[in-house]
């Protein structure tokens, strides 16, 4: 196979590069190694060497390209930890040996009204993390890989003593909770919080509420994850959302809920639990959304769509996090096990993060 390595540091694919990755090279979404070219640094740029990456559901959706949009090899990967090793020329806010993150995005067009409100996340040139087409024409790849390079805007910085392997899970899961949280004051103490589903973002949404002095309820299918919502997370309490009678107990008497659920399912019953003028948020993508006119308008509720958040916003949540002692749960893996944790997250196996240990990984 011959191989084109741009001297100005177009992202090449080699089989011999100067980036170790992991990616997937067809549908069947199974990773393995794989060496690929990443860009020089520019004038805007930092190289971090990557410590950890976290493991999202994007990662399965686009390795097995069941958006129909995959560009194979595909390295995933979109919540990054590491270290800075170069910076650029015009760079100001880093410097060699800081700790940053790098979240979902690393390009935008930096001129357009959201990106001038520092809503990056909204612009129409937005350029995702991985699988995404950069401004030159190459594919973007991910934090499955040993270092990355990106303009200092879409880094954050991770303040001193908090964990590398707890903040890359920050840049995606806990950044998408926040956002809606904080647009929607769902952080006023003593107001109450509903939050379904109790997974990667679920659990970062009971961990924000208790923070802001919310009294959280958190909505499961699983009553096996009664013990370790109440116990372990702190959550005031625990409905199983199939049973009707815990239910109709709740209705009108939550200020805010927190939709995080995956998978299709209903609206109404949870819409119903909102007092007058509640808002609720929808963080997923089911299939559908069927709602009953009545069950917004005569309650005065709103129910809001979010995806991740804007570089300040992230910034902010970093900080906050660390201020308040705030760590999302994670099960810390290695490269080669990754297969296997795609296979697990699937299935709803882990407690609550993978995070991959790409520093030992790569050795």
């Amino acid at each position: 196979m011959s191989c084109f390595c741009s001297l100005i540091g177009m992202a090449a694919e080699c089989e011999s590069g100067n980036c170790h990755a992991w990616a997937a090279k067809d549908p069947s979404g199974t990773l393995s190694p794989y060496k690929f070219n990443r860009r020089t640094v520019q004038s805007g740029d930092i190289s971090l060497r990557i410590t950890h990456c976290g493991v999202c559901y994007a990662d399965v959706i686009w390795t097995r390209n069941q958006h129909n949009d995959s560009v194979y090899p595909l390295v995933p990967g979109h919540e990054i930890a590491g270290v800075v090793t170069e910076v650029g020329s015009d760079v100001n806010g880093f410097k060699v040996g800081d700790h940053v993150c790098v979240g979902t995005y690393v390009n935008s067009c930096r001129d357009c009204e959201n990106c001038n409100s520092f809503l990056e996340n909204h612009c129409s040139k937005f350029v995702f993390t991985f699988n995404g087409v950069d401004t030159d024409g190459t594919v973007t790849k991910g934090g499955y890989s040993g270092h990355i390079v990106v303009h200092e805007r879409y880094c954050y910085k991770i303040p001193d003593g908090y964990p590398l392997e707890k903040a890359a899970p920050l840049v995606c899961a806990g950044i998408t909770v926040y956002t809606p949280m904080i647009r929607h004051n769902m952080n006023q103490p003593g107001k109450s919080l509903g939050v379904i589903g109790l997974g990667g973002l679920g659990h970062m949404a009971v961990k924000f509420g208790k923070s802001f002095g919310l009294k959280v309820t958190v909505f499961s299918t699983s009553e096996s994850k009664r013990e370790e919502a109440i116990s372990l997370l702190g959550a005031d309490n625990f409905v199983i959302s199939s049973d009707k009678k815990q239910m109709e107990s709740l209705k009108s008497s939550l200020h805010f809920i927190v939709d995080t659920a995956s998978g299709n399912h209903p609206f109404d019953p949870y819409l119903s639990l909102l007092k007058v003028g509640g808002v609720m948020a929808l963080l997923s993508f089911p299939e559908e959304i069927r709602i009953h006119p009545a069950t917004l308008n005569l309650g005065a509720r709103t129910l809001a769509g979010s995806v991740t958040g804007g570089t300040k916003d992230t910034q902010e949540m970093i900080n906050f996090c660390a201020a308040n002692k705030i760590y999302p749960d994670i099960e810390l893996i290695k490269i080669d096990y990754i297969n296997e944790a795609l296979g697990r997250l699937v299935n709803r196996d882990v407690r609550y993060r993978f995070v991959i240990d790409i520093e030992n990984s790569f050795k």
